[in-house]
Formats: C-alpha cells, structure tokens, sequence
C-alpha cells in the first residue's frame, strides 16, 4: 500500500525534514492535534511527522535573497525602480509574478516588495486577487507582453467581477517598435483590459512614471475599488533619470491622494432611519464595502442597537459572523419575509428576482459612487457614503430598539430548519459507502474546523469548486473578517483555486491586514478535479515558500456539467475525465504531500492528520477525495446536485 493511502495510520511524511516552528508545535500539543501514539492509532494522528527522502531541495539562493537588504533608491536611477520606489513608500503588501517585465518587477523586488513567483501569470493573478481580498491590502501581479499579459486576462476579469484593487503591471513595446509586429511585441494592452480596470495607462515617459504612480495609487485606494492596469514601455520603464528634477510630479503621497471619506448627508440618514422604523421586518445585507472600509464594527453596534438581522453577501464572509444571534446568513427561508433591505457595499448589484427577497421589498443603498445608486435594483433611499461613516453616522442617530421578538423568532426558526435541512442531506449523502459524497467532505470539514481541538475562528477556507461548493458552503462558517473567500464569487471562473491558496497561503504564514492574528496557521481549499489542470502547478509554488496549505481535491471524474448531459450518449464523454486519476502523486512529485481517501470513514482522519502535516512542515497537502460523477443524479443518488439561495451562506454570484 502506498504511503498516499487514507487508511494508512502512518502520518503524512515531512519533505526535506523540515522543523515546525515553535509557536505552531506549542499551538498543536496546546489543542490536542499532537497526540500521543495510542490516540494516534484510534484517531488516526500520530505525534510527529516522519522524515522522508525527497531529491527535491530549495535552491540556496533563497536563502541568500532572505539575508539580502533592501535598495535604497538614489538618483542617477531607471524609470522602473522610480515606480518601485513608488510603491514601497504606499506600502504595496506583495507581488505575484513570473519572469517577465524584468525592469519592473525586479526593481519591486530589489526595494523589499515580498515578491512570489509561479508558474503562470493568471495563477499568480489570482494570488494577488485572493491575496487582498483576505488582507484587504493592495498586492500586485505582472505580465510580459503579448503571451503573459494574455495569460493573466481571465484573473483580471475575475478580479473586476470581485471589486479586488489589484495593480496590473506589464511591459510592452517599445515607443520606437510601435506598429512594426516587432518579436512578439504585437498588443494593444489598453483595449484587452477596457472594462477590466477601474483606471489603465500606457507609460512612455520616464520623467511622468512617479506622477502616474501616483494615479495608480489614489484609484485603487479611494472610492469602489477595482483593478489599475499600467502598461510600461521600454522606453518608460528603462529610461534613466539623473537629477531631481528630471522627475515630475515627485511629492509624497499625502499630498497626490487624500485619506478623506465620503460621509452621508443627515438628510439621507434621517430619512432611512425612518424608513427602518417603520419597517416589521428589516434586514440588512453586508458585502464587500463592509470589508474594504473595515466597517465590521460599526456594522455589529448598529445592527445590535436596532435589533436588525443581517445577511453577509460578497467574495469574502465574515464581516458579520455567523454565530451572532442577529445574523440571518444561515436563515434562507425568512429572507421572503423582508419588507424593508438596506445593502451596505453590495458593489457588484442583483437584478430584479436574483435576491430571495420578495417582490414588494423596498431597498436602501449604501454606496460611494452615486452614479451607481440605483442600478439593476430600484432604490428607495441612496445613500452616497463611505460605508463605514454611514454606519457610524446610522448607530449615532437611531433610538433603540428593545423589541423585535415576532422577526427574530421568524430568523431563528428558519435558521433551524436549514441545520435540519443539512442534517437530513448528510443522513442521504453518507449512506453511499463505495466513494466519498461531498456531503461527507462539507459535514466533516466544519466539525474538524468549528467542533473539534481548533479555535473557531482561526482557519481562513477557500471556496472553489462547482458542485462540491454547493455541498460545502452549506456548511461553512465566518467568525471573523474574511474567513471565508468565495473565490468563483460573480464571474465564475473556472481552474483559479491553487492560484488563491497561494494568495490566501501568503497572506495568512506572512500575517498581513486582517490575518495577522492567525499567522502562521494553514489554510484550507476546497476545489474540484476539473480545476486542478489549470492551475495544479502551483502546488509547487506553494511548496517552495513553504505555505502551509491543505488542498480538498473532489475528484468525481468528471466536470460539474455532466449531469446535465446524461441523458445524450454522444455528448457525455465531452464532460468525462479519465477515472481514479492519482491528483495525490503528481503532488507528491512537486514537492507537496498527497492523500488518496476512496471511503467515507478515511476523510475525517486523513484530514486531521493532513492539517498536522502542514502545521509542522509548513508545506501543501493535496488531499485527493475520491467521488463518482453519478452523485450529481437526483433521481438516483439523492440528494444529487443542490441548488443556492443569494444572500447568505448559500450565495454562489452575489
């Protein structure tokens, strides 16, 4: 039997016998993961990984660049390390990249920017997005024109549909080269990414890089947030500048952007305070606004003072957490009852019907662009502000409500009924013993992370996948600002989820923004086998920065689409893969651990030790789970493929 198999009680091996660091073995003995040999035996732990020979071994130059100090940029100096300089003094969190735009991006990295490199430029353009979506930090990726600006396209549009403010940086012809199809330098960047960016320009002075950095800057990090694309040429990046006033534009940032909000005016407040009052079952839903202006606090006093429930929407969760007893995000069936919904940063809006509310609901929108107020969503109050100030402004101004008891029993028992509703799927689903239903990787997954040895509110969860996240985000829960990232959130994005763990991985062993409190601690994916070709070769990049990572691969053998086409001979085999691929082995060959679970019985075992395993050696586990494409057949494997309800913990768009 192979060392990959679930129901070998042997722990998974440590790669290059690599030590745990110290907090984290304390953490492990502290919260019983490190169990003495006979539980191991019962529990399927052991109290150490063993050492395994590996030809795999990190070049000594990354040890080297460890030791190494950062530049001090000084003049005579090139219009690349200008721009890094730049974006060190912003305080620019990270960058994602592979070889490429060599002036820029090694100039980043020369300046003490923490740079990762990948092995592809839309897997590392999903690491910066997952990257500042879970810290709430600008990160930055890049692409080399004409193939590596085309191969990180889909993780720019992915981050549009997500409001995420990542810098798209990319080298392009030079000035002189423009229209001749010199080598491969043959793109138009800016009308690729038109409607991608929130703001793009191509630079071909040295002198205006500074100035233009600064345009950067104040868009990405003032007002709705999106992606800024910025084209440098050759002669923008390369070109050198001797003397101080060979730069324009050059004055700190404090004096190129302000830190100033828009605030609300008492008029609008005063109105949907009134609007609030009179309303027998007012809701409120939380979304990606709440965590960018970090308005979570506000959030809880108001909706505490008021006694209104609130239902968490966005690419990130936990903003409001699920255990509140305000909290609506897990109580689907009362959200029809609402009469009056106040969105708080529901940048990217629901149509008419896409919401679970009903018809009649009258809507309060809380947003900073005006010209959107009013989009998709016909509103009864806008409200033009900083959500944070809003809020602030909202809990000044209301009286308080003592009594809401009819409303809150209505959430309360409809937040039952879905636990019930769960537990009747689970009882289905873990009947079929001859491969792992995703019910079994959902129900399993959140007792290991909420009801066992680990603090609840400690595992960041990457949420990928098709029909295995239907399974899992029933189950899920947040308990704190970004706990949870909907990585396919609006734009739906197939093959991205090794890409966000090592955004998300970074984010969380580094402690940046909102995850320094759980720094050092792994972080769990959950994705599907047709994903895994897309960006499966990040298990290497997460290898090679020792990002503690497990990965949930459901292989049924199959995309999420074939249930559709059952019932078309000809057309099935379009939706099929080989079966029983071994996703385990090719991670064991790229320098991560792997994990074969073919029973149900194995998975909670596997994981316990799977997460051990990356505690201590600080290294990826690719746990592949071993399903069958038939599960998504209703009729025949109840309760088959699940639909969603938008808000709450069942969103898949909004």
């Amino acid at each position: 039997m192979s060392r990959s198999e679930a129901n070998d009680n042997r722990p998974l091996q440590a790669a290059n016998d690599l030590e745990a660091p110290r907090s984290r073995r304390h953490f492990l003995k502290a919260s019983g993961l490190l169990a003495a040999s006979s539980a191991a035996s019962a529990g399927g732990l052991n109290s150490a990984p063993e050492a395994t020979p590996t030809s795999l071994t990190l070049p000594a130059e990354f040890a080297a660049a460890g030791k190494a100090p950062p530049a001090v940029p000084k003049l005579p100096m090139s219009g690349g390390l200008l721009f890094a300089q730049a974006c060190k003094a912003e305080g620019l969190a990270a960058l994602f990249c592979c070889p490429g735009n060599y002036t820029v991006t090694h100039a980043l990295a020369d300046v003490g920017i923490p740079t990762y490199t990948g092995r592809d430029e839309r897997s590392m353009t999903h690491a910066a997005d997952a990257f500042t979506r879970v810290t709430g930090e600008v990160a930055a990726t890049s692409g080399t024109e004409g193939p590596g600006f085309t191969n990180l396209i889909s993780g720019l549009a992915n981050a549009k549909a997500a409001r995420t403010p990542i810098l798209s940086l990319a080298s392009n012809k030079s000035v002189k080269e423009e229209d001749t199809e010199a080598a491969i330098q043959v793109m138009e960047q800016e009308k690729l990414t038109e409607g991608l960016v929130k703001w793009q320009k191509r630079l071909v002075n040295p002198r205006r890089v500074h100035e233009y950095a600064a345009y950067a800057f104040r868009q990405l990090k003032t007002g709705v947030p999106s992606p800024v694309h910025l084209n440098f040429t050759a002669e923008a990046a390369d070109g050198k500048l001797s003397k101080p006033t060979d730069i324009v534009y050059n004055v700190d940032k404090a004096h190129y952007r302000t830190d100033a909000k828009p605030n609300p005016s008492p008029a609008h407040i005063t109105r949907a305070l009134a609007l609030l009052a009179q309303a027998q079952r007012p809701m409120i839903v939380a979304s990606t606004g709440v965590f960018y202006s970090k308005a979570w606090e506000a959030l809880r006093r108001f909706a505490e003072k008021t006694k209104i429930p609130v239902v968490e929407s966005g690419p990130m969760r936990g903003q409001f957490p699920d255990d509140h007893p305000l909290s609506a995000s897990c109580s689907p069936d009362a959200l029809a009852s609402a009469d009056v919904v106040m969105l708080v940063g529901q940048y990217c809006m629901p149509g008419v019907g896409e919401y679970a509310f009903g018809p009649d609901t009258r809507y309060i929108r809380i947003d900073p662009a005006a010209e959107d107020i009013g989009r998709n969503l016909p509103i009864e109050i806008g409200i033009v502000s900083d959500e944070k100030a809003a809020l602030e402004a909202l809990y000044q101004e209301a009286q308080p409500v003592t009594q809401r008891d009819a409303w809150l029993s209505e959430i309360m028992a409809a937040r039952m009924k879905f636990e019930a509703d769960n537990e009747a799927l689970y009882k289905q689903g873990a009947a079929y013993r001859d491969a792992v239903h995703p019910v079994v990787i959902a129900k399993d997954l959140s007792d290991f992370l909420y009801r066992g040895a680990l603090p609840k509110e400690q595992t960041l969860v990457c949420l990928g996948g098709f029909g295995i996240a239907r399974y899992a985000r029933r189950w899920l829960r947040a308990f704190r600002p970004a706990q949870i990232m909907n990585g396919q959130y609006q734009f739906g994005l197939v093959g991205s989820d090794v890409g966000y763990t090592v955004g998300a991985g970074v984010a969380v062993k580094e402690g940046v923004g909102v995850q320094a409190p759980y720094k050092g601690h792994p972080v769990i994916t959950v994705m599907g086998d047709g994903a895994f070709g897309f960006s499966g070769m990040e298990l290497e990049t997460l290898a090679k920065y020792r990002i503690p990572a497990v990965i949930i691969l459901y292989n049924n053998n199959a995309w999420g689409t074939w249930y559709l086409q059952d019932d078309e001979p000809r057309r099935v085999p379009m939706h099929l893969f080989q079966e029983n691929i071994r996703y385990d082995k090719m991670a064991e060959a790229l320098g991560a651990h792997g994990v074969y679970v073919t029973r149900p019985q194995d998975f909670m075992p596997a994981l316990k030790r799977a997460y051990q395993t990356a505690a201590q050696t600080s290294l990826p586990v690719l746990m592949n789970v071993q399903g069958k494409k038939e599960f998504w057949l209703r009729e025949k494997y109840p309760p088959g493929f699940l639909g969603k309800v938008e808000p709450g913990v069942m969103s898949y768009y909004h």
